[in-house]
């Protein structure tokens, strides 16, 4: 075993959370906390979160029990010191996995997900990948059991590109936070560089363009503490417009919504309907609101960070997919691969599970020292 005082702390933090279990267990068995829906979700997430780390601790317990009853037996029996040792390098596995789900968690991990995707430096060819990488997220989601939403859908003036789009991922409302959206997709924010040969381009030059994604979780409808002052708000309603600006509706059915203490514009016209727009509108605003006043909180604490790999500076080059080689880099994590036609159709689990790792690592080194 190793340092105690370490173990000491890992027991004391392993007991705390295995009675928190047992009270969420209970509470969830009350008829009268299902009459409460918001606070059945916000139980249902705690429980799941916690699942794995009771799981793993149990498993702990009984190879100590194990352990301490093969030492009774083996001065009896020689057989009982071999199963001595290997129960023992077994406790070390299993201490290893303590040490690693014990590390604190994003407590927004198993949240659903808004992404815009924002075509940027290189006008068509921005918009065209911007397609890609649509089409890329639509496929991982799918592979994921995730249920994809598109809120807002801007194609660009030529068209087959997109020039804005805002998304929303949905999960199991019962997964744990391994298997959570924002668990995998807050690692996505950033710029991501494109170089290839454009379909226009008659010299078979390469060219280098970007597209920005913006994440952040969906805030709950119920955030403890987090309201929008209406009066801090500026509403603007307008004629919906296809691509190359024709209408495609003959009222002022889309809606811009100003938060003005802030400046953050978010425009929405993919409903018909005014009020269903407004509403979109409005989630998305709060969401980013939620997100923009948990990244100040992570600025001034940069201990507290909820990643070390997920960047605050959405400028940020994160990645760069290279056609001609069909590789593709994770500037953040070192990952390269020559599979980027896999990556865009949907394999793009990889990529993200180094910087899962990397982030894990950094945890767990920071929670060493």
């Amino acid at each position: 075993m190793s340092d105690s005082g370490n173990n000491d702390t890992q027991y004391e933090a392993a007991e705390e959370k295995l009675r928190e279990f047992a009270e969420i267990e209970k509470a969830l068995a009350l008829p009268e906390t299902h009459n409460d829906q918001a606070k059945v979700r916000t139980l249902g997430r705690k429980y799941a979160a916690l699942r794995q780390i009771v799981s793993v601790y149990k498993k702990y317990k009984e190879l100590q029990s194990d352990i301490g009853a093969a030492l009774e037996l083996a001065g009896q029996d020689s057989e009982f010191a071999a199963e001595v040792k290997s129960l023992e390098k077994e406790l070390e596995v299993v201490e290893g996995q303590l040490k690693e789900v014990l590390v604190p968690k994003d407590p927004d991990d198993q949240k659903d997900t808004i992404m815009e995707i924002k075509a940027g430096v290189g006008g068509e060819e921005s918009a065209l990948f911007a397609s890609d990488l649509y089409r890329m997220y639509e496929k991982y989601a799918t592979s994921k059991g995730w249920k994809m939403q598109v809120l807002d859908f801007q194609e660009n003036s030529i068209g087959g590109g997109i020039k804005d789009a805002t998304l929303i991922f949905r999960g199991n409302a019962d997964a744990s936070p391994e298997e959570g959206v924002w668990h995998h997709l807050k690692y996505e924010g950033g710029v991501h560089r494109v170089q290839r040969v454009p379909t226009t381009e008659s010299q078979g030059r390469i060219h280098t363009s970007a597209v920005g994604i913006l994440v952040y979780p969906e805030a709950d409808e119920l955030e403890e503490d987090f309201e929008i002052d209406p009066t801090e708000l500026k509403v603007d309603v307008y004629r919906s417009s296809g691509p190359g600006g024709q209408s495609v509706n003959t009222t002022d059915s889309a809606v811009r919504m100003t938060h003005i203490p802030t400046g953050i514009v978010v425009s929405m016209q993919n409903e018909k309907s005014q009020i269903q727009n407004r509403a979109a509108a409005l989630r998305v605003l709060k969401s980013r609101l939620f997100a923009l006043k948990k990244e100040q909180a992570d600025e001034k604490a940069a201990d507290m960070r909820h990643s070390q790999v997920r960047t605050l500076d959405r400028s940020e080059k994160i990645r760069t997919y290279n056609f001609p080689e069909n590789r593709i880099v994770d500037h953040r994590t070192g990952f390269k691969a020559y599979n980027l036609d896999q990556v865009l159709d949907g394999l793009l689990q990889p990529v993200i599970d180094s910087a899962i790792q990397k982030d894990n690592d950094s945890h767990l080194q920071a929670t060493a020292s």
